[in-house]
């Protein structure tokens, strides 16, 4: 019985493991910070090639707290308001950027320096996980990217 129950743990895991493996990360980076700046952003693309999914959350050794984001214009202001999920359509590819759908890495436990990677988990709806390595790259502000928006993007509010 000991053995068909470590099997079944087994594949239960091998499951999970096979679905996050349908969303395929792309190009992932984190934003490198200066001295004392406390927050930064990762960003990819997320490649679904399997059912409609979301991510749901993501947590790295590198931040706090960890929280997926977005951009809104608020009466002009463009800000960043936490958001519960990013939606994966199936077939189709999420892209998280700046200016738009990002993973917040707010009270960074160290500078990120371009350079270095850190470890972020990402978590799908169904609960299974996905470690990826994230390199750490120096961003500067996209051109015409109005100057409220450029601080946020660093992340500054």
């Amino acid at each position: 019985m000991k053995r068909f129950s470590t099997l079944l743990t087994a594949l239960c895991l091998s499951s999970s493991i096979a679905y996050a493996a349908d969303v395929s990360v792309e190009q992932p980076y984190a934003r490198a910070t200066a001295p004392g700046q406390a927050n930064s952003a990762a960003f990819m693309r997320l490649v679904n090639n399997g059912a409609a999914t979301a991510l749901v959350a993501a947590d790295s050794s590198a931040a706090e707290v960890v929280e997926l984001h977005t951009h809104i214009n608020d009466n002009g202001v463009m800000r960043m308001r936490k958001i519960e999920q990013i939606e994966l359509p199936a077939g189709k590819t999420t892209v998280l950027q700046p200016g738009g759908l990002h993973v917040m890495l707010i009270g960074l436990k160290q500078p990120l320096q371009e350079g270095a990677q850190i470890d972020l988990n990402l978590e799908y709806a169904d609960g299974s996980q996905q470690q990826i390595d994230v390199p750490v790259k120096r961003v500067a502000p996209a051109a015409g990217m109005p100057m409220q928006m450029q601080r946020q993007s660093q992340g500054g509010e």
